[in-house]
């Protein structure tokens, strides 16, 4: 009898990257375990998965969904919170969790998608929480092969974060949040599912973290992103600068906002110290090197698709 296709447990498959990471996955002949808390099922994609309901912060429900797979790709986080522990409790702690549990089964692989930020800990508790989790995972490194990456902004059908900034592209409007002269780099979600699919293959690579974005060399300027909207919508496109000033008053708003409705804000005083960072650029030369991965989709060629009526996310 033919060998079953080997078995892959995702976290996250319920979010914009894992919902991709799914689909690549399925595609390229993995079977997939997703774990799920219960009565978010139907936010899963239209796919053959195998469910697993529960929680990172139960250990009983991630032994179930570890039992005989070849690989974990760790893609839950938060990144709506205040405090500290709003970011722990999932980031770092559910991914020590998570790790411990996948160490003592014996996984062969683990793939883990955490952030550029995690490169910049001291700008808010969001991009601390992704360094601990990585820190986290590394403790293990003796026990659990892993490969990290650090992804920029990930964009693409289906994201409600970037959504917002690229429909005002589309309107002829950048509004720039941060300093003329910062670069930063981007990623599609497609590249960044297909190269999780790299690093699952890749069995001979472990202990690795590699920043990863779509190849365009020293980042993208306010300036680039404008011409390439303006190409897009073959109009010219102005920049409207966001001052400082107005986009803190915006986010104390919201954060007061938040509190009187129980909800968790997106735009905070820590969100605003990331938006401002001058330097959120890639290098690709490490991850491009090591995997059989290489960047497809440039941010012309992903804002159109991104953008386009017909786009299928389910």
């Amino acid at each position: 009898m033919a060998e079953p296709p080997p078995l892959v447990a995702l976290t996250g498959a319920t979010g914009f990257i894992g919902r991709w990471i799914a689909r690549h996955l399925v595609a390229t002949g993995w079977r997939v375990r997703v774990l799920v808390r219960p009565g978010s099922e139907k936010r899963l994609p239209d796919l053959p998965l195998d469910i697993c309901f529960g929680s990172l912060e139960d250990v009983s429900s991630l032994q179930s969904l570890l039992t005989d797979v070849q690989g974990v790709v760790h893609c839950a986080g938060v990144v709506r919170g205040i405090s500290q522990r709003d970011f722990d409790a999932v980031n770092a702690a559910g991914t020590q969790r998570l790790a411990q549990v996948a160490a003592d089964v014996g996984v062969d692989r683990w793939v883990m998608i955490s952030s550029l930020a995690a490169r910049e800990p001291q700008l808010s508790p969001y991009a601390l929480s992704k360094r601990r989790g990585e820190q986290a995972l590394q403790a293990l490194g003796d026990r659990l092969p892993w490969i990290i990456f650090r992804p920029p902004a990930v964009y693409g059908p289906g994201d409600r974060e970037m959504l917002p900034l690229l429909k005002a592209m589309a309107r002829g409007i950048v509004p720039l949040i941060g300093d003329r002269d910062a670069r930063f780099s981007l990623i599609y979600v497609e590249d960044l599912a297909r190269a999780v699919g790299a690093a699952l293959n890749a069995s001979r690579v472990s202990e690795a973290l590699f920043e990863i974005d779509d190849g365009h060399s020293g980042g993208y300027s306010w300036q680039e992103v404008i011409d390439i909207a303006a190409e897009y919508r073959n109009k010219p496109v102005r920049a409207v600068p966001v001052p400082e000033g107005l986009l803190r008053a915006m986010a104390r708003l919201s954060l007061a906002a938040s509190r009187l409705r129980g909800k968790m804000p997106m735009l905070t005083p820590a969100k605003v110290n990331e938006l401002r960072h001058p330097d959120w650029v890639c290098d690709n030369t490490a991850v491009c090197e090591t995997l059989e991965w290489q960047p497809q989709i440039p941010f012309s060629i992903g804002l159109a698709k991104t953008l386009a009526p017909d786009q299928s996310v389910s």
